[in-house]
């Protein structure tokens, strides 16, 4: 991998949903991602290459779990109904069909999502023999509880969980998808390739159809600002063992619709990401440029799209609130040598936790 750009980890699952504040108290219940880093109203004028060629307003907040792992980022348009997909979306339809959450004990987290009401499953070994589960939020989305690999804290909440760990993404040509996620994004490290039918997916919908499925890591340990608090991360491609059923879950629809609407990696050396996705011919569709301001945090941003056109983000982050209430904020923009932020300062984000 190029030396002059670096993939510190998945900063935050972006999520389109109709309801912003009645399912982030649902997150906060379920999985503990309780802390706000951001919450601003705003237009979206650099998107309108996939919100039909119009600039929409739109509600964002992005919580994370201080236990370590990604965040959320909770979208919503202000300007137009938020619209759901006009078929049924199916596991192993095209782009990100469920979010992983890093668990200290899924079967334990099972149990608390069980004792909520929610919609989840029994708990399974998925091929790695690893405990798992899966869960369905109010709004149809669902989430794989996974065995955490890195924590940056151990977990106070009920769930024991932390935040985001990964994704399962549906893909129509295993090989084209393998070379993006491996050598672009740097998965090196293949886990599992197994092709059957899977007792754990039976409770979602298609569950009980034959996949290829296979699991990538990353060997190397993530470097950068952020990356103690991200952790170990890992994306899970399927396919379907039936060719040409999938469809791509946002057919005919807006990026920030309901879903998951991007992953988005936390980057440093934008400049010379944006030069080998060129060369990869994956490039950049959508780039703030210099730095994009929302209030509370600020960086600069860009999107590719995956070989089934499923979005990825990339953020180089410039500011952070650190002690917002105290109105201390961490400037990143300079940039400078790779390294982690202190833990303490890390930390302090916590104090903007909601319950």
């Amino acid at each position: 991998m190029n030396n002059q750009f670096h993939l510190n980890g998945i900063q935050q699952m972006g999520i389109g949903v109709p309801n912003v504040q009645e399912i982030w108290s649902w997150y906060r219940k379920a999985f503990g991602l309780d802390v706000r880093i951001f919450e601003e109203a705003a237009p979206a004028p650099l998107m309108t290459r996939y919100t039909g060629g119009v600039v929409h307003n739109r509600t964002a907040t992005l919580a994370l779990n201080m236990a370590g792992g990604g965040g959320f980022e909770i979208w919503q348009f202000t300007s137009r109904p938020t619209q759901k997909a006009s078929f049924d979306i199916q596991l192993g339809d095209l782009g990100v069909y469920i979010c992983k959450i890093k668990s200290e004990d899924p079967r334990h987290t099972q149990q608390h999502l069980k004792a909520m009401g929610a919609n989840v499953s029994e708990a399974h070994q998925d091929p790695a023999g690893r405990w798992t589960c899966y869960v369905e939020d109010p709004n149809g989305n669902y989430f794989q509880i996974v065995e955490g690999r890195s924590w940056f804290a151990k977990s106070k909440h009920p769930s024991k969980c932390g935040g985001v760990a990964g994704a399962f993404i549906g893909v129509s040509n295993m090989e084209k998808s393998l070379g993006f996620y491996r050598d672009l994004l740097g998965y090196e490290n293949q886990v599992y390739d197994v092709q059957q039918v899977f007792e754990d997916f039976k409770s979602m919908p298609r569950g009980a159809q034959a996949f290829r499925r296979i699991l990538l890591s990353h060997s190397k340990v993530r470097e950068g600002y952020f990356a103690q608090l991200l952790g170990i991360t890992e994306i899970e491609l399927l396919e379907l063992a039936t060719p040409n059923v999938a469809r791509p879950i946002f057919e005919n629809r807006f990026w920030g619709d309901w879903g998951f609407i991007h992953l988005c990696f936390d980057v440093q050396g934008m400049d010379s990401l944006k030069q080998r996705c060129e060369e990869f011919q994956a490039p950049f569709t959508v780039d703030s440029d210099n730095s994009f301001d929302m209030g509370e945090a600020a960086g600069r941003f860009a999107y590719i799209e995956d070989p089934d056109g499923y979005w990825i983000e990339f953020v180089e982050t410039h500011k952070v609130p650190v002690l917002k209430k105290l109105g201390l904020y961490l400037n990143l923009k300079q940039g400078g040598k790779l390294k982690h932020l202190p833990k303490w300062m890390l930390r302090a984000m916590g104090i903007n936790r909601v319950k």
